[in-house]
């Protein structure tokens, strides 16, 4: 099952750090199969606030985001981008191709009623 990395990056702000960090960053997601899904995108905003934009990197699946996020590659380049640009980092697993979010909604409603 994917799993993905996803930054909420407040106020993007490129400097001589943030274009190392960018050179460099896909030699640290190579080896684990991590793939940019959304990068550099402007946001079009439909409900709530959200100021910045959004970065997110699938991996084939939760242990391999894990594992390149705390890998001493990434590790090495990450102040370059958070010491510049202030946001939230979270990696979350994905669902499976045949996910159905009825099948989601039918449990809900079973616990709610015991």
């Amino acid at each position: 099952m994917p799993a993905f990395a996803l930054a909420h990056l407040y106020a993007p702000q490129v400097n001589e750090d943030v274009l190392t960090y960018i050179e460099r960053i896909q030699a640290t997601l190579d080896p684990f199969g991590g793939r940019f899904r959304v990068h550099g995108a402007e946001v079009e905003v439909k409900e709530g606030d959200w100021p910045g934009t959004v970065v997110i990197v699938e991996f084939p699946d939760l242990e391999r985001a894990r594992a390149w996020y705390d890998s001493p590659a990434y590790q090495e380049i990450v102040a370059l981008r958070t010491r510049h640009i202030p946001g939230a980092t979270l990696i979350v697993d994905g669902v499976a191709p045949d996910y159905d979010a009825r099948r989601t909604a039918a449990r809900l409603r079973e616990r709610a009623a015991r």
